[in-house]
């Protein structure tokens, strides 16, 4: 019999948290998020998130052992945004048993019920930067640090559950070539000059982030505003993500375009991959946690990269920005010999977006899904 607990006690979130690291203690792929990170996520006083949202979070549990996880999601400025009543699912593992998966969604359908909502879709976090997207292809893939993994059981389990698909994502790997190809060079040039944008060169870190912060997240939300699950971020929320990502962040792979009043108009970078690191430690900040990572950013036996967003203002549209970023980034691989950047998640009907890596050796090679349920 399957028995479901909310997640209260303190030993209760130490258990919602490490499952996923008993379940895919053999998985090679499998990449943990930052344990410290997770931990945080109970702190409702303090984190920034509960300002416009509520969550539940539940465990099941089979002759006494916790057998699966998952967490319910009600995003208050979502729902407004779209004029309806949403919670996600979101933090869902189980073991290959279709008698949990019902459970535990079962659990998370009857909150949203008593909140008075219509529906539940996911996998879908608190917020964009938040991971997403459930895999349905791609498994003998490494992940990166910022998505998440699952075992190929889990699309089953959830469309036994009465979830049918919403929308997907697509990923990309892509290769850099040998040299620089000055055609494209050109070409980006060309394009800062005709529209009289330039490129911001800084040294200091802490300067950039100081001067840019406020007009990289001002773009994000304008750029991003009408995707599916997108919110836009809080002050202190911008901030929260500031202080948990500065130290991993190489301005080497930033690139940040300007007007002629300093107002930024496109912005895009990447890292060098945690992967690895991040595996080795288990998603544990401490004791050796973070020395890893940061040597893995410093590290030129580091061949992989992540990228992580591109932001183009409305105004700059179609105007050639994201093949001017993406060409930046290329130039600094090739550069430091890496041999391969995994994109991050852009929706399949993005055509603009996919139309961008036309321009360079890549293979699409993930898909990701959002399911929905009426209840």
């Amino acid at each position: 019999m399957i028995e479901i607990k909310e997640v209260i006690t303190r030993k209760q979130r130490a258990q919602f948290v490490d499952f996923p690291t008993k379940l895919y203690d053999k998985c090679e792929y499998y990449v943990h998020p930052l344990r410290v990170d997770e931990m945080k996520l109970f702190n409702r006083n303090k984190n920034e998130i509960y300002k416009d949202c509520d969550a539940v979070y539940y465990l099941a549990l089979k002759d006494g052992k916790v057998v699966g996880r998952i967490a319910g999601i009600q995003q208050n400025v979502y729902n407004e945004k779209t004029k309806e009543k949403r919670v996600r699912f979101s933090r869902f593992d189980s073991v290959n048993d279709e008698e949990v998966a019902k459970a535990l969604f079962g659990a998370v359908e009857k909150w949203a019920k008593k909140n008075g909502m219509e529906m539940v879709h996911g996998p879908l976090g608190f917020n964009d930067l938040d991971r997403e997207g459930l895999l349905i292809n791609g498994f003998d893939y490494d992940s990166t640090f910022e998505e998440q993994y699952n075992y190929d059981y889990y699309p089953k389990l959830i469309e036994k559950c009465g979830y049918g698909k919403e929308i997907d994502w697509l990923e990309y790997r892509i290769f850099p070539p040998k040299e620089i190809n000055e055609r494209v060079k050109k070409l980006s040039e060309a394009v800062l000059k005709r529209f009289k944008l330039r490129v911001v060169k800084e040294k200091s870190k802490r300067k950039y982030i100081e001067k840019y912060k406020k007009g990289i997240f001002d773009v994000l939300d304008e750029a991003y505003s009408t995707l599916y699950g997108v919110v836009p971020f809080t002050d202190k929320l911008r901030d929260q993500i500031i202080s948990q990502f500065k130290l991993f962040i190489k301005l080497e792979y930033i690139i940040t375009i300007v007007d002629e009043n300093d107002e930024i108009a496109a912005f895009g970078f990447a890292i060098p991959s945690l992967s690895e690191a991040v595996r080795k430690s288990k998603g544990r900040y401490l004791p050796f946690g973070f020395i890893r990572m940061l040597r893995a950013v410093k590290s030129k036996k580091n061949k992989r990269a992540d990228l992580g967003l591109i932001g183009v203002r409305d105004k700059y549209q179609n105007k050639g920005l994201p093949a001017v970023v993406m060409s930046f980034i290329i130039e600094h691989m090739i550069e430091e010999k890496f041999e391969y950047c995994e994109t991050n998640l852009m929706l399949e009907d993005n055509l603009r977006i996919q139309q961008t890596w036309d321009n360079f050796d890549h293979i699409q090679h993930k898909r990701r899904r959002s399911y929905i349920k009426k209840i």
